[in-house]
């Protein structure tokens, strides 16, 4: 039985086929406007290299930026209808009020405030004004919006309102897509909020993305179900996919760290994924991506559902290399990206890129080596000293002890990477290319659970931690993991002493090995 791994990025499609834990084979192909022909030629590839039956490929496993992209280039976003339930409270400011302009126009800026919400300690702030609703929904109609996102304050405390003034909302407009926030964001209003929306606005993209992944599949004569890896480095079913699309943003980089920890044996390092135009940095604990505590920004909007750790410095291997008017020499952050085969010295370009850079200083043999022999030396070594600076000041700034932590490099350009960095070790390992796609095929099926506990009633804070994790393993279990191998990797209590009834907000999160549903 064999499993196919596919990670569709901006300028790479990568695939791999894996029994078990070997990659059969590894390839890349350009990612294509369309997506699903780029997908299509890459799964083909990889199973012809890999010479096996594709009747016997149990699982496809696909990373996509797909949702990401469209965020950030203001394309396929579908108008949504953005209800709070807050007021007399939080009318000075209203949704999507620090969201970049042509974003919040791409959406239609639809905003309503109604009376309802909740306190922190769980009291209303005012009773659901359901007539409101009922004018909204109205307008909605007239308006032809087919996406509402709903939002409440405090509202993973108690998400009453939210779930009732869905309900409002389906009785008079029967189809309409509506989320709500308390199942996508977390405590804080104005980031949760926009999560919500933002998750509102690619509810058709998402579907569009789903039905033309699975007829790829079937076009490649592949009925076996396939997953959508999620920016936790777990799986989605493709039916929770079209429901929360915004969870599979930096699915990318979370699969570069899960494949480069998976190629290592490594469960404890720092990941530097290497591409044409950026370099992606993150630690990985107990072979996980450690999560983002704070606010996370995504396409100038501030969000706060969970997230790597990652971020991007301007290095890849298409990174244009300069010398200035005094004889410094600068790398990126701009770069050829793709156009590298036509651009750079070494295909016979005229543009001078890390990569040239790279075969002139002997570290890798790559086109033709005699177009970057004439190089000016003090430029091949200031470049080298500039890069490996460049490097140095993005891993330590991923280091939180001081204490020596393997580096692995991934992706296509870590023929940039030095041997070292500093006190710490470099590891290239084995397909390290594909690293993005590996970490796709063997991602696990998670399940999680955070929420507000109450210790009352002679409820302890074990009894409360034990209950989360069965909930959580029940959540990872009706996605498909194999109950037998399910394990916690994250596991915490934080008292919450300003709400009563002795209250802690627990988090729990199991992963497990897929077992067999249908997607």
């Amino acid at each position: 039985m064999y499993r196919l791994g596919i990670d569709v990025g901006g300028t790479n499609t990568d695939a791999v086929v894996m029994a078990g834990r070997s990659v059969l084979s590894g390839v890349k192909t350009a990612t294509t406007e369309d997506v699903t022909s780029g997908v299509i030629e890459a799964l083909e590839t990889a199973i012809a290299k890999a010479e096996v039956d594709r009747s016997k490929i149990t699982y496809v496993m696909i990373g996509t930026t797909h949702f990401t992209n469209a965020v950030i280039e203001r394309r396929h976003l579908s108008p949504v209808a953005a209800i709070r339930l807050g007021l007399p409270a939080t009318a000075c400011l209203p949704p999507m009020v620090d969201w970049p302009e042509d974003l919040r126009k791409a959406i239609g800026g639809h905003r309503y405030l109604v009376r309802g919400g909740h306190e922190f300690d769980g009291r209303e702030i005012a009773a659901l004004d359901l007539d409101e609703i009922d004018r909204i929904a109205s307008d909605i109609r007239v308006k032809g919006i087919e996406a509402v996102a709903i939002s409440s304050v405090f509202s993973p405390i108690n998400g009453a309102m939210e779930l009732a003034a869905r309900k409002r909302l389906l009785e008079s407009c029967p189809g309409l897509r509506v989320v709500v926030s308390s199942d996508i964001g977390r405590i804080g209003l104005l980031e949760r909020e926009s999560a919500a929306i933002m998750n509102a606005s690619l509810l058709e993209l998402s579907s569009r993305t789903v039905e033309a992944l699975r007829s790829a599949l079937q076009a490649a004569g592949l009925s076996c179900p396939f997953f959508i890896t999620q920016n936790d480095g777990t799986l989605m079913g493709a039916e929770a996919v079209r429901e929360f699309p915004v969870l599979t943003f930096a699915s990318g980089p979370t699969n570069s760290m899960r494949g480069a920890a998976f190629l290592t044996g490594e469960t404890d390092a720092i990941v530097v994924d290497i591409g044409g135009t950026t370099t992606d940095i993150g630690a990985i604990q107990r072979g996980f991506p450690r999560q983002a505590s704070t606010v996370v920004d995504i396409g100038g909007v501030r969000t706060n559902f969970r997230m790597p750790d990652v971020f991007s410095i301007g290095l890849g291997g298409g990174s244009l290399v300069r010398r200035g008017p005094d004889g410094s020499v600068s790398v990126g952050p701009q770069s050829v990206g793709y156009r590298i085969t036509k651009e750079a010295l070494v295909f016979g370009g005229a543009t001078m890129t890390t990569t040239d850079i790279a075969v002139a200083a002997g570290k890798v043999s790559i086109g033709e080596a005699a177009a970057v022999s004439s190089l000016d030396r003090d430029l091949v070594e200031s470049s080298i000293a500039e890069i490996k600076r460049m490097l140095e000041r993005g891993v330590e700034r991923s280091r939180i002890s001081p204490e020596p932590i393997p580096v692995i490099a991934v992706g296509g350009g870590s023929i940039l990477m030095p041997s070292r960095l500093g006190d710490l070790t470099v590891i290239r390992p084995e397909n390290f290319a594909v690293a993005n796609a590996v970490g796709a095929a063997i991602a696990q099926v998670s399940g999680e659970v955070d929420r507000i506990f109450s210790l009352a009633n002679g409820l302890t804070r074990e009894d409360c931690l034990r209950q989360a994790e069965e909930e959580a393993r029940e959540k990872a279990i009706r996605s498909g993991a194999l109950a037998s191998t399910i394990e916690t990797i994250e596991r915490e209590d934080v008292p919450l002493a300003y709400l009563p009834g002795n209250a802690t907000r627990i988090h729990v999160k199991v992963v497990g090995e897929m077992g067999g549903i249908d997607a």
